[in-house]
């Protein structure tokens, strides 16, 4: 038997994890910026929903660019568990852009099958100024950008095969 995309090594987030929702909201009533939603469809290798068991973590500047000395009505930093379709939704500020880089926001996957976490970004508009994003082959810079659809910010994450997002080392 060939063992498929989603038949590896976990799962370990699932029962670890609390059904604290508000770790996905990142901005509170009077921060600064403009509000958003950014919705994650994780997929495997398959094309397959990541369901439950993955986690995507975010870390990202405030509406100024800062990350330190933030706004104190903004949070940098959520977590959320994918539900059965393998997505999750985040509420925050749009980010500004930081020294060096157009605006972006840092994504962490975690997920069963990976004995290490992965590290890509999300970014609102493709920037080559942007000192990381000059170093993706532009064939593949579009696996960073998300795309507005209605009211929310959609990013697709593919773990691996066709149109596999764009990874960094750390």
């Amino acid at each position: 038997m060939i063992p498929s995309g989603s038949q590896t090594v976990g799962p370990f987030f699932n029962f670890a994890l609390s059904a604290d929702l508000s770790l996905g909201l990142m901005a509170r009533d009077g921060a600064a910026g403009e509000r958003i939603r950014i919705v994650f469809h994780l997929f495997d290798g398959d094309g397959i929903p990541a369901p439950g068991d993955a986690m995507i973590e975010l870390w990202q500047a405030d509406a100024a660019g800062r990350y330190v000395d933030a706004d104190p009505n903004f949070r940098g930093f959520g977590r959320l568990e994918t539900d059965l379709e393998g997505t999750c939704v985040f509420e925050t500020v749009k980010p500004g852009p930081v020294a060096g880089a157009a605006p972006h926001i840092n994504v962490i996957i975690f997920a069963r099958g990976l004995l290490k976490q992965l590290h890509t970004r999300l970014y609102f508009a493709l920037d080559p100024t942007d000192a990381v994003l000059a170093l993706v082959p532009q064939e593949r810079r579009a696996t960073l950008l998300a795309r507005k659809q209605e009211d929310a910010w959609h990013m697709d994450i593919r773990l691996q095969g066709e149109g596999e997002t764009v990874f960094f080392d750390l």
